[in-house]
């Protein structure tokens, strides 16, 4: 089929990408009921860090920035955004192409999981945080504004103590990111295994 490409599985058969992810599918219900929650609710606890992380940064900002208004229509996107953006990433990076047959390889599956940690869960969120509360440091009068041509080195003097207390934050994400997907990889080699063993030849027709 031209639309569906043909890969190669471990065992030397080829097989379309449908075909793989249907197979993969089929095993990933065979797996022990302990791997199979964390597959599908670990990503769910990146993003949930993420959330935290998002509240964190917005908390630093409003106290650098002397804001005390709106804190909950501040707060919410806070939490809300991390948390779906890391998930999503997380699915479109590792979850789902380890479950398609497209990722066969350990080392990038960590690094991808470290990353989106890092990204979702650290970055984007600080990135986040900063334009929502100076645009409320500007509008409540808050705090001193920066001089025309002097914005950018505003932003980042503000987010050198920021960036510093998110630190640890940061190393948590990544450390917590390469764990899931070690975990995943594993779950998915368990599962290649079922379905490109000995035991994937029943399903071979």
């Amino acid at each position: 089929s031209m639309e569906n490409p043909t890969v190669e599985s471990g065992s030397g058969r080829g097989f379309t990408r449908a075909v793989i992810a249907e197979m993969l599918a089929k095993n990933f219900e065979r797996l022990p009921d302990i791997d199979k929650k964390l597959f599908i609710y670990g990503p769910a606890y990146l993003g949930g860090n993420a959330g935290l992380a998002g509240l964190i940064a917005n908390s630093l900002y409003r106290r650098a920035l002397n804001v005390k208004q709106a804190p909950i229509s501040s707060g919410l996107p806070m939490a809300a955004l991390p948390f779906l953006t890391t998930l999503a990433l997380y699915n479109a990076a590792v979850s789902g192409p380890l479950m398609s047959g497209d990722l066969n390889c350990p080392s990038c599956t960590l690094l991808r999981g470290a990353l989106v940690g890092v990204v979702g869960g650290g970055v984007y969120p600080i990135l986040l945080a900063l334009p929502v509360n100076v645009g409320l440091a500007i509008r409540y009068n808050t705090a001193p504004q920066p001089e025309k041509g002097n914005v950018l080195r505003y932003w980042v003097d503000l987010s050198r103590p920021v960036l510093r207390r998110m630190r640890a934050v940061l190393v948590l994400q990544a450390f917590f990111g390469t764990f899931l997907g070690s975990r995943h990889f594993e779950s998915y080699t368990k599962v290649a295994e079922m379905t490109f063993g000995s035991e994937g030849e029943e399903i071979r027709d």
